[in-house]
């Protein structure tokens, strides 16, 4: 059990209204009358007895007394004292007929000397505001007492929020952080309902929001549409792959068609945000100028969360079963639509507002476009393709360059080619025909591959694959990317949907709530846009100050640290001040034009179409809109004051080529953060985020983000000897994380991947800068009253530096989610980014007075301690 807090105030805050002074003299008058009536009466034989027996032990304890005196006197005279004292004990005894008193005096001297009482410290009130009594009922509700916080810190910090917060039946994980960011979409959904005007333009913006919002909450109107958007994208994907724009077959004749189809066909569905095959970038080129942005190949997003699930035969059918249920739904509705109708309206571009414009490609197509037969039993047709393309993506997958190279070795993952060798190694793609399709007509003559073993096998794959494979596996990419977007009445969406259930364990059936789901996509389409609602609504105030202040005091403590690390010599830790002095710190919401003016927003947001009548085609608009942004920065330099994320996000992020910190408004929230908080509660819990992305992967000291210099430039900027004093310590995070395991669910274990996950894992050891930050900056800000403390917590400040820390990481999942997670995602396990941090720092030990046989309190040679 945590330690009581010395510094907390014991008395009652309200007196017993009875217990006034003038009933207290009736009560002590009515019990001497009772006690005179009683006294009246004769002794018993039993009263004699128990009266001597009382004698007896009076007088023993007066001789004990006189002789405790006395040792004490001899012991003082040897002690050098020059003065004596007289002990005098009186004891009193009432008895029933009579009131004996005996005095025992033990004379010493002549002198009398009163002790004097040792003064102590006034008690330091808590504060008894309402905001002070709620944020203590919110702390107290989401501990466990039961739990020992050496032992189970997570549980300690997050039983009782994980006991008041079961797991939705709707959701696979369910956090703080997803908590914050339901209540961030309630602000905004509020914003969307009110009625009242604010400005011309700012109406505008709101109403273009109410629109998207509007069409994704209409059910019946979806369900009514059925799955003919669906339908005509997907026959669209076919007509672009026969290479034929007025019928639909999918025989390819030769091979010159065969990659003008492909080509066409995987640069449409890039267009609408859709992965096949490959996957482009557009970044700093991060090896010459990171602030000149430039093309990146890479490897494409799969239909299962990770290569590991193509290595399960139950994962592999259960995932055939969906794509036979998707191209038979397809199929289905093929058959009662007119394909020329389709034709027509494509080639004549009914809606202006698509891009890239139709008829594309522009050089048309030929007109033969083969015998159009059909195959005769559409069932075994269909199961017979969604298991080749399950064997298409699994070899996919398996020429895939795994996770944790990509998240930790940014060397690895760099490397610059001319053009030219992209395409000489993947010949049935004409990149200059596909590149027509987001640029001008200048392209790059120089691409920066990611992994370019994956091209050479990419290329091998295609040769070894049938026409139609490959056109399912298209048809497939689209319909599992964009069913969603389907009424939940069509078996697209309920093929997709099922696929989802089996890998995140979500209960069959349970669907959320549709106002929370349409907000999460309204922000997705236009984040930014609500973004300047959200911001107005809840970023006022001294938050951004106050954010900034806890950001760059970490920032602070981070360079004063630099000194005292063992493994890092003075030259390193003087080009780490460097950086860290370089870091552009963002906060709340972006300062540029663009979101700035009402105007611009709305220009900003031009492409995308916000339909009432049409979701489909208004997330289908918002995802080419992003996609011919992204393309239009190629060639350029770098936007430096565009974010990568949206104002009411809670997240936060450090970007290493342009070395800069972000952390939106949304994340700046309770319980993360709140500018009326004490220091110790804000140092603890924003402050480790804070801290976590100054030193954590793709960050700015972590494994990856090390290697990116103050320019954000990359290079090996440490000396050899530092480099290999990390080297040390990574292995030590790496060995630690990887000892730790989750249930998989079916009653196995499944281990952390500590190399995946040692970025993060290092952003975490970030804790005890956040925790020195704090402190620093402690004394001035207690005379501030910004230290204050909380009614009814007894616990240090220090103890809830840890608690506001440990309780940001609260988290349920599901097992199956869990599983996925571990596979995915370079984050551990909640309990271990709590515990596993911890129990590397002494100071917590030391807070809660932990035992050295405390769990989380290991030998410090045992510990991975980065900067000390």
């Amino acid at each position: 059990m945590a330690r009581a807090s010395t510094d907390q105030e014991n008395a009652p805050l309200l007196n017993d209204s009875e217990d006034d002074i003038e009933p207290n003299v009736h009560r002590r008058a009515a019990f001497g009358e009772r006690l005179n009536s009683v006294a009246q009466e004769p002794l018993t034989p039993l009263t004699k007895i128990l009266l001597v027996l009382g004698l007896v032990l009076l007088l023993t304890s007066s001789v004990f007394i006189g002789l405790f005196a006395g040792s004490q006197h001899r012991l003082q005279e040897r002690e050098g004292h020059n003065h004596t004292e007289t002990v005098t004990v009186t004891a009193t005894t009432t008895v029933p007929t009579t009131t004996i008193s005996i005095t025992t005096t033990t004379d010493i001297s002549t002198t009398t000397v009163v002790p004097v009482p040792v003064p102590t410290p006034p008690m330091e009130k808590p504060c008894l505001e309402a905001h002070c009594i709620i944020l203590s009922a919110s702390i107290l509700s989401s501990l466990d007492a039961s739990q020992d916080p050496c032992e189970n810190f997570y549980d300690f910090a997050n039983g009782g929020w994980l006991k008041s917060h079961p797991l939705p039946a709707d959701k696979s994980s369910f956090g703080a952080f997803e908590k914050l960011a339901q209540e961030n979409k309630e602000i905004i959904k509020s914003i969307l309902e009110t009625t009242s005007a604010v400005s011309p333009a700012d109406d505008r913006i709101r109403n273009k929001l109410r629109d998207f919002y509007g069409a994704c909450l209409d059910e019946d109107k979806l369900n009514d549409i059925g799955p003919s958007p669906l339908l005509h994208l997907v026959k669209t994907v076919k007509l672009l792959y026969s290479g034929n724009s007025t019928s639909i077959t999918s025989q390819v004749k030769s091979e010159k068609d065969k990659v003008k189809g492909l080509t066409a066909a995987i640069a449409f569905l890039h267009s609408r945000g859709i992965p096949a095959l490959f996957g482009f970038d557009i970044e700093g080129d991060v090896g010459v100028d990171p602030n000149h942005m430039v093309l990146w190949f890479n490897q494409p997003d799969l239909g299962l969360p990770s290569k590991e699930y193509f290595e399960e035969k139950a994962i592999r059918n259960t995932y055939a079963e969906v794509l036979e249920r998707l191209l038979l739904s397809l199929i289905e509705k093929e058959e009662v639509e007119q394909p020329k109708m389709l034709a027509s309206a494509l080639i004549n571009n009914e809606d202006a507002n698509v891009w890239p414009p139709w008829p594309w490609p522009p050089w048309g197509g030929d007109e033969d476009g083969g015998d159009g037969g059909k195959p005769v039993n559409r069932t075994l047709e269909a199961h017979r393709l969604a298991k080749e393309v399950v064997v298409f993506e699994r070899k996919l997958a398996q020429a895939s360059l795994d996770l944790d190279i990509i998240q930790q070795n940014p060397i690895a993952t760099y490397n610059p080619v001319p053009l030219s060798n992209l395409t000489d190694a993947v010949p049935q793609i004409h990149f200059p025909t596909y590149f027509s399709t987001f640029t001008p007509r200048n392209y790059p003559d120089r691409v920066i591959l990611t992994y370019p073993a994956y091209a050479i096998s990419l290329a091998s794959i295609l040769n070894d694959t049938a026409s139609d494979v490959l056109e399912a596996y298209l048809v497939t990419r689209a319909a599992l990317a964009l069913s969603p977007y389907l009424g939940m009445e069509t078996e697209a969406w309920q093929a997709q949907r099922s696929l989802l259930e089996a890998l995140t364990g979500i209960k069959k059936g349970a669907i959320g709530d549709r106002g929370e789901y349409c907000i999460g996509r309204t922000e997705d389409a236009l984040g930014f846009a609500a973004g300047r609602f959200f911001v107005n609504e809840t970023f006022g105030g001294d938050s951004r100050e106050k954010g900034t202040k806890v950001i760059t005091d970490i920032v602070d403590s981070f360079k004063v640290s630099l000194n005292h690390i063992d493994w890092m010599d003075e030259e390193s830790a003087t080009a780490a001040a460097q950086k860290a002095d370089a870091i552009r710190v963002k906060v709340g919401f972006p300062l540029s034009p663009d979101t700035r003016s009402p105007l611009s927003i709305l220009n900003y947001y031009g492409l995308v179409k916000s339909d009432k009548e049409d979701f489909f085609g208004n997330v289908l608009s918002s995802s080419i809109s992003d996609t011919y942004k992204k393309w239009q920065q190629l060639g350029k330099s770098r936007d430096r004051d565009a974010w990568e994320m949206f104002p009411s996000t809670v997240n936060a992020y450090f970007n290493p080529p342009s070395n800069e910190i972000v952390f939106p408004a949304g994340i700046l929230r309770p319980p993360f953060f709140a500018q009326d908080w004490p220091g110790y509660l804000s140092y603890g819990s924003f402050g480790h985020v804070a801290a976590h992305e100054l030193t954590n992967l793709k960050h700015a000291f972590d494994s990856a983000g090390r290697l990116y210099n103050q320019e954000g430039k990359l290079k090996e900027w440490w000396t050899n000897s530092t480099s290999a004093g990390f080297n040390v310590k990574q292995d030590c995070i790496v060995k630690q994380y990887s000892a730790y395991t989750i249930d998989d669910g079916k009653g196995g274990k499944i281990h952390v991947n500590g190399n995946l996950t040692s970025g993060e894992n290092i952003g975490d050891t970030g804790l005890i800068q956040a925790f020195r930050a704090w402190k620093a900056q402690y004394n001035v800000s207690k005379e501030n009253g910004h230290e204050y403390l909380l009614p009814g917590l007894n616990f240090t400040r220090e103890q809830l530096f840890f608690i506001s820390f440990a309780r940001i990481w609260a988290r349920a999942l599901k097992p199956a989610a869990a599983v996925q997670r571990i596979r995915t995602d370079p984050h551990s396990p909640s309990r271990y980014r709590v515990d596993g941090t911890v129990s590397n720092m002494p100071e917590f030990a030391a807070a809660f007075k932990c035992s050295k046989n405390a769990k989380l309190n290991p030998p410090n040679e045992d510990r991975c301690i980065f900067w000390s």
